[in-house]
């Protein structure tokens, strides 16, 4: 287990999950507790590809990204916990309950992804999750994930 990091930056975000642009949605990891939980930082800026589409001329980001976003620092948070950095491994979503959307974020605003574990396996995670803009919850959800490690 990897106790000692605490944070992740982008570099090292991309050495342990293969998402890259136009789908990295995570571009810093703070407060990351092994086991535990974490907090993922996205800074939304217009000039992402959905926001062509969603809404022209009244740009929101899709809920599915969101979701996405706070997926991703969840496979940070098992990466770093399992001591996975520069391995191959994938995390495929199970199930994504209890999903609200409370506010809707755009260009400008800086989502926070507060990820804590319910329960952890072997190759089965479940979070809880509330993405927040300015300390207002725009989305929760729980997300159940399974692990799938690239045998070498």
């Amino acid at each position: 287990m990897t106790d000692s990091i605490t944070s992740a930056d982008i570099d090292l975000i991309q050495r342990i999950i293969p998402h890259r642009y136009p789908f990295l949605l995570v571009d810093r990891i703070r407060d990351i507790v092994v086991d535990k939980g974490a907090v993922g930082i996205k800074n939304v800026t217009f000039n992402e590809p959905h926001f062509q589409g969603h809404f022209p001329g009244a740009p929101i980001m899709p809920g599915v990204t969101i979701i996405e976003a706070m997926a991703q620092t969840a496979a940070v948070l098992v990466g770093i916990s399992l001591d996975l950095i520069d391995k191959e491994f994938l995390v495929y979503f199970m199930a994504i309950d209890k999903c609200k959307f409370r506010r809707m974020v755009v260009p400008g605003d800086v989502l926070e992804m507060d990820m804590q574990v319910i329960r952890k396996g072997t190759k089965i995670w479940k979070f809880h999750g509330i993405a927040t803009v300015e300390g207002e919850v725009a989305a929760e959800a729980d997300i159940t994930a399974m692990l799938d490690l690239k045998e070498a």
